[in-house]
């Protein structure tokens, strides 16, 4: 898999637990709730992508087998919004993975 991102050093203006030193490209926030956030055994993390799947595909590789397995049923919001796998995403922008939630 090519990377469209060079690995250098920088800073970034993220919360410590959020941190994207050596990332340069865009790294929008990640926020995973439920067993999305089991099995990537984080709730937050940056991610760099330019558009939702290249997010999502980065975050599947860095997650594993389990986490991508469960990204067929989840919904993907950004910035709060449905989103599309296509959409462009950010520095500032916020990708929420949901996966399905049963209740009673």
């Amino acid at each position: 898999v090519d990377c469209p991102w060079r690995i250098t050093r920088m800073r970034d203006s993220r919360p410590s637990d959020m941190s994207v030193e050596g990332i340069v490209g865009a790294v929008p926030a990640l926020r995973l709730f439920a067993s999305a956030r089991e099995a990537a055994g984080i709730a937050r993390d940056v991610v760099p992508g330019h558009t939702v799947e290249e997010v999502l595909r980065a975050a599947s590789d860095r997650y594993g087998p389990r986490f991508a397995g469960l990204l067929e049923t989840c919904r993907i919001w950004v910035n709060g919004d449905a989103a599309t796998p296509d959409q462009v995403v950010g520095d500032r922008d916020e990708v929420a993975v949901l996966p399905p939630v049963s209740g009673g």
